[in-house]
Parts: C-alpha cells; sequence; structure tokens
C-alpha cells in the first residue's frame, strides 16, 4: 500500500509539474492548430451527440466542473483536477458531492459564471426540466441524482439516492461540459458559447470550424495558441493528402491506423505518431425489436461467425486486440482478461464457432438453399465501412447474405437512434473508463443510445450494485461478470479495438491523445515550436 501511495503521489506531482511548468521553459505563444475533421459534425451541441467529431472541435469551447489531467492518457479518478470547480467533497454516506466554484469566470458574451449554470445544464440532461433537446444519449449517466440544490453563486451540491462512485468521473468527461443557464439549448446545435479557452469564430458546413483564443479565459497565461481550425474532409485518400502536403497539423481522430500510418511514415514529410487505443470498440448492432434478431439465437449465430482473431490480421495488420464492452487492460482498468475472452462466443476457433452458427441457422430454416437476407448498415466513415465489409464475408461462410448499405456519417448516426436499422456495424465509444458509462448508456432499458434497444431486467439489477459497490476489487468482479453476460446474449457483440497512431506535425508540443478519446482535447497547454 505505501509503494502504491508513493506512485500516485510521484504521477501526481509530476502532473502538477507539467500542468504549472517551471519558470524559463520555452513554451511559445501564437499560432493556429490545424486539426482534420472527418465528415460534417451533425450538430455543435456535445450534450446531443455521441459523434466524436462534434467533442473534439467543442470541447475547447467550454468547461467542465472537474477534468482529467491532460497530460495522463490513462484515466481515472485519482486523475482528476479542479476545473470550474475549485475543490469537491464527499458527505452524507458518500451520498451528496459538494462542489465550491471558481469565482471571476466569465462565459464568452461576458456574463457571469455562478452555480445556476451547473444546477441548469444537469437538470436539464437528466430530464427533471424540459431544455429543448432533441436527443439526450447520456440521461441515463445521471439517473441516480435526486437533487441539485445551489447554495449561492459558488457552491452546488449534488444528492445521490444511492453512492455511486463514479459520478466525479462522469463530470470530468468532455461529454459532460457545462453550458450556460441563459441560453436556449437549441441555440447551441449551431453556435457555441462556453467558458473555454478558445471562442468559436465561425462554423462552415462542408469546410471548417474556426477557434479563436479567448482573452478573458481564467487561467492566466493560457491558452497558447491563437486560434485552432478545424478542417471538414470527408475521405481517408483527402486526408492522407492533407497531411502529406502539410495543409493539417494534426489528423482526425481514429483515423489513423496501421495502413494509413504506414503510407504515411513512408511520405517521410516530418510527420511524428502516437501509438495508442481506441477506446471505440467496433461492434455488431442487431435490432432485438425487429425479425429476425429478436430471436437471441440468431444473434448468437452472428457473432460466432465474426472470427476476431480473422478480423484483427487481415483489416488491422494486426494493429488492434480483443475486447469486450470495456477497455481492455493495459489501457484500461476494467476491461475482460484474455482467458475471460477466450471463453465467449466468437473468441474461440473459428471453424469450431462456424459450425456451430451453420447448425443455428439450419434449426431456424436457413441453410445453402435458403440463406437468411439482411442489410448490414452502418457509416461511410471508413473505420467503420472496412469491418462492416469483412463481416460480410464472415456471414456468408455460415449462410447469411447481407447487402451493405453505408450512410453519410451524420445520417448513420441518426439511422441509429431512431433504431431505423436491422443489423449494422458500429464504433462504440465509452466516454470515461468506468462501467457506469457504458453500461447505462448502451445497455440500459431505455437508453435513447442503447440502439439495439437490449432489455434484461436482471442485468438491470447487477448494474445498478456494481454502480453503488464502494469495495474497488469487488466491483471489478461484479463488472466482469456483467460484461460475460452481455456478450453471451449478443446484446452488442464486440470485435476489437483497433489501435491509432494519431498522425501530428513535430513541431506540436503537448500534444496526448488520451485512450479515451472523447477526453483530453482542451488544447489548453497545446503549443507550436517553430
Amino acid at each position: 500500500m505505501r509503494a502504491m501511495n508513493r506512485s500516485a503521489a510521484l504521477l501526481l506531482g509530476l502532473g502538477l509539474m507539467l500542468l504549472f511548468p517551471p519558470e524559463g521553459m520555452a513554451q511559445k505563444y501564437g499560432g493556429v492548430l490545424r486539426s482534420i475533421l472527418r465528415q460534417n459534425p451533425p450538430n455543435l451541441s456535445i450534450h446531443e451527440t455521441t459523434a466524436t467529431n462534434v467533442t473534439a472541435s467543442m470541447t475547447p469551447v467550454y468547461g467542465n466542473l472537474v477534468w482529467f489531467d491532460p497530460y495522463i492518457p490513462k484515466e481515472g479518478p485519482e486523475t482528476i483536477r479542479p476545473e470550474l470547480a475549485e475543490r469537491w467533497q464527499w458527505s452524507n454516506g458518500q451520498k451528496d458531492l459538494v462542489f465550491t466554484l471558481r469565482q471571476g469566470v466569465t462565459w464568452h458574451d461576458g456574463k457571469p459564471f455562478t452555480s445556476k449554470d451547473i444546477k441548469s445544464t444537469f437538470d436539464v440532461v437528466r430530464g427533471a426540466v424540459k431544455g429543448g433537446l432533441k436527443l439526450n444519449p447520456r440521461k441515463r449517466w445521471y439517473a441516480n441524482i435526486t437533487g441539485i440544490e445551489t447554495n449561492g453563486d459558488f457552491e452546488v451540491t449534488f444528492r445521490l439516492a444511492r453512492p455511486q462512485p463514479s459520478m466525479l468521473t462522469m463530470l470530468a468527461a468532455g461529454n459532460s461540459p457545462v453550458y450556460p443557464a441563459h441560453l436556449d439549448w437549441a441555440v447551441l446545435r449551431t453556435k457555441a458559447l462556453g467558458t473555454g479557452p478558445f471562442k468559436l469564430k465561425s462554423f462552415l458546413p462542408d469546410r471548417q470550424i474556426e477557434l479563436e483564443k479567448n482573452p478573458g479565459f481564467y487561467l492566466k497565461g493560457r491558452p497558447y495558441l491563437d486560434g485552432a481550425r478545424f478542417i471538414i474532409i470527408k475521405s481517408a485518400a483527402a486526408e492522407i493528402g492533407t497531411l502529406i502536403g502539410r495543409q493539417a497539423d494534426t489528423g482526425s481522430m481514429l483515423t489513423t491506423p496501421k495502413p494509413v500510418y504506414e503510407q504515411l511514415k513512408a511520405a517521410n514529410v516530418g510527420l511524428a505518431f502516437i501509438e495508442t487505443i481506441s477506446t471505440g470498440g467496433v461492434t455488431i448492432l442487431m435490432n432485438t425489436r425487429k425479425p429476425p434478431f429478436d430471436n437471441p439465437r440468431l444473434r448468437k449465430a452472428v457473432t460466432l461467425a465474426a472470427d476476431r482473431a480473422g478480423l484483427i490480421k487481415s483489416v488491422y495488420q494486426g494493429a488492434a486486440v480483443k475486447s469486450a464492452a470495456l477497455l481492455p487492460k493495459p489501457w484500461g482498468s476494467w476491461g475482460l482478461d484474455a482467458e475471460q475472452l477466450s471463453r465467449l462466443p466468437g473468441y474461440g476457433e473459428p471453424e469450431k464457432n462456424k459450425a456451430e452458427a451453420r447448425r443455428i441457422l439450419a434449426e431456424a430454416g436457413h441453410g445453402p438453399s435458403n440463406p437468411l437476407r439482411v442489410t448490414l448498415e452502418t457509416s461511410v466513415n471508413q473505420s467503420y465501412t472496412a469491418p462492416a465489409t469483412w463481416l460480410i464475408g464472415e456471414l456468408k461462410a455460415v449462410g447469411i447474405e447481407a447487402d451493405l448499405k453505408p450512410a453519410e456519417h451524420a445520417n448513420w448516426f441518426g439511422k441509429a437512434a431512431r433504431r431505423d436499422f436491422i443489423l449494422g456495424v458500429h464504433v462504440t465509444g465509452n466516454s470515461i473508463d468506468d462501467p457506469d458509462s457504458g453500461f447505462y448508456e448502451n445497455y440500459s432499458c431505455g437508453s435513447e443510445r442503447n440502439y439495439t434497444d437490449y432489455c434484461n431486467a436482471e442485468i438491470t439489477k447487477m448494474v445498478d450494485a456494481q454502480s453503488a459497490e464502494l469495495d474497488l476489487e469487488k466491483r471489478k468482479r461484479m463488472v466482469n461478470e456483467i460484461d460475460i453476460h452481455l456478450q453471451q446474449d449478443g446484446a452488442r457483440p464486440y470485435l476489437a479495438n483497433q489501435l491509432d497512431y494519431y498522425a501530428h506535425q513535430s513541431f506540436i508540443r503537448n500534444y496526448i491523445p488520451h485512450y479515451v478519446f472523447f477526453n483530453g482535447w482542451r488544447l489548453t497547454e497545446i503549443w507550436l515550436d517553430k
């Protein structure tokens, strides 16, 4: 225990040294960071979408109560730092979370930030008051909140029905920004107004999003950059050409897999790379409310047909790892280990799995003369279409004929939210490395982001129980049991988490992609060494 505490203290000390660098370090001010944004964002409201291109481009505009240390890519409760809150404390048997807020902060329009903004934001997100939301994908995160109370302008208390250790971690997520109470949220779909280090300058669909430095940012001396420009590009080939031509400084999230990395590296144009994992697992969506996948046996046949090792070898050139509902170790803290994964449907011997899939299909009346015919839908984004194309071959080998139907990236998210599909391939990203994020968003009955409409009352009880558990090791065992059940039920079968290599120009400093890619994009600490 003492060794662990010393390590934690050293880690914290390093983080603080980096956040508050010694005098004389050669950080440079100025310049505009040019980043690629793959596809048009569906809107600009982080709270109303799960699209990574919204989070990446809008995170610099906003602030959170608390925020993950930007210098530590593997996140957890120990890496949470103050942001709009100066400090916090638990009370009442860990059912009350009290925040003391930072004073002197203003919104980009000059109005003061207060506790009313906190209460307004999270009352809307948890559904306690109407806020004009079209979509609310993270409503289930905050279902345990019974009330949010303010005490003057600079104190706010979150009251919980039961203990929930993950609450602080969820509030630190990139998907949990604070919105202004004085603006209608409908406005924030096309505009943005925050407290962050950058202000929205312009949004030109199909072209770019431009941010400019916030001169009134509360953290003195930050940001280093004068601004950031997100160039909207719709194809992998165009992105590669833009980077090789040095017309952009960073690639977009999750678009530098190994084949692209090898191509960019071979171009020898001075690009640097950071190897990390995509927290977005490639998953199979089967609509459990519509035939034929309202039949759990047919869902099992699909997941048995998919040879995960074959996907990793052929599509990702070995640069991916097998996974389930939670980020695999060592990048995450909660995922199943290799032995647990090996016992799941579709993770063992491929031929044996495919034989069982054929037998299940035969029992349902399908065979060579009567294949099961379905449409496989997904996003036109290459990180979706590549595994989808591969899956069509796997399904055909067991007697399922699937036709690929890709949609524009923004349209695909809408189809998934409406359950307007039978079979799909989706990149499912957890917003934090904590089970409450993925379990409540993706598998709880009635959740907007539970795209397959999987609903199991027993699993719901198990999820609530682990959420309230304060003993960390006991909670991990409970979480693993739930994950195994979800994979066996075909709730949303996982295929793999790919590795990504985050291409960027070598003159960028403090560019540290987090393992959970929704986080860490505030851009406060980035500077250009040129």
